[in-house]
């Protein structure tokens, strides 16, 4: 006689499948997360890194410290405003090459996603490095091209961010289109002919059929961008030679890594951390809700 599983040990097989990523997954992410949560509460500086002095529980002290610096919250705004500009330019990019992948034939196609993955796996400091020479006032080919002469593209706040902004977007677009490009092969031609004769232009194919169609897609990768996005160090690091002339570059990975590290302010460091975690947290829920939403009403 055969007897059907109990609804326990249906429940739990799953759990057990994943139990070793999960595992692996706490051991990378919830346990530094928790000890970047638990140094915010303590007076940490060099003096307790070396053992000289206890540690002394703090409470919020260092988050109000924190609020009460002006400059943090200058640094907060530079990096809302430039990361809310590399994720709508990388998904603009992304997305146009990807409709653009549709339209060419199978040569300049393969041409265009090699060159693209040749972005993609370029590492951060390489593509920096090169992204400076490019612009470089002595020996760089840009300002030759477009007679500039020796200008400076890192002296000026602006000019600088936006620099950095092109490199960012030079190394993140292609995951947008492959992504995007993939959901667009998976709808079917009949629906895109559909609207082709019904008389709707490229651009209202895009925004009335494929982006609804497309929005799972688009959900992932626009969450993914702002992710990396917000807590871009490398670049800005390395092309602004640590967050530009008198700070005027700074992002909050740059300002918690110089309030960490540079200052040996590691508390500091790490409620700027946890600040960020708790943005990123705020952030992503907030766009899942308004997509739900919109999802309920069409």
């Amino acid at each position: 006689m055969n007897s059907s599983p109990r609804p326990m040990g249906r429940w739990s097989t799953p759990w057990l499948y994943l139990a070793p990523a999960l595992v692996v997954l706490a051991g990378l992410l919830v346990y530094p997360v928790y000890q970047l949560g638990l140094i915010s509460f303590f007076q940490y500086t060099q003096a307790q890194v070396s053992g000289g002095e206890p540690t002394t529980f703090q409470g919020f002290g260092n988050y109000a410290e924190l609020f009460g610096d002006e400059q943090f919250w200058q640094v907060l705004l530079a990096t809302v405003v430039f990361a809310a500009a590399c994720v709508v330019s990388t998904l603009a990019v992304g997305c146009a090459l990807a409709v653009l992948l549709t339209r060419v034939r199978a040569v300049p196609r393969l041409a265009l996603m090699l060159a693209a993955m040749g972005a993609w796996a370029t590492p951060a400091i390489t593509g920096s490095t090169v992204w400076l020479f490019l612009f470089d006032p002595d020996f760089g080919p840009v300002n030759r091209v477009l007679g500039l002469g020796d200008h400076s593209w890192t002296y000026g706040r602006f000019s600088a961010f936006f620099l950095v902004l092109l490199e960012v977007v030079w190394c993140s677009f292609p995951f947008v289109m492959v992504t995007v490009y993939a959901g667009i092969r998976a709808v079917p031609a009949e629906v895109l002919e559909a609207a082709a004769l019904d008389g709707a232009s490229q651009w209202r194919i895009w925004r009335s059929v494929l982006a609804p169609m497309l929005r799972p897609i688009l959900v992932v990768v626009t969450i993914q961008s702002v992710i990396w996005d917000f807590k871009v160090f490398t670049q800005i690091y390395v092309m602004t030679n640590g967050g530009g002339i008198a700070g005027q570059n700074l992002v909050l990975n740059v300002y918690a890594y110089q309030k960490a590290f540079a200052s040996s302010q590691y508390s500091l460091g790490s409620a700027i951390g946890v600040v960020m975690l708790l943005i990123l947290l705020a952030v992503t829920l907030v766009y899942l809700r308004l997509l739900r939403r919109q999802g309920e009403e069409l």
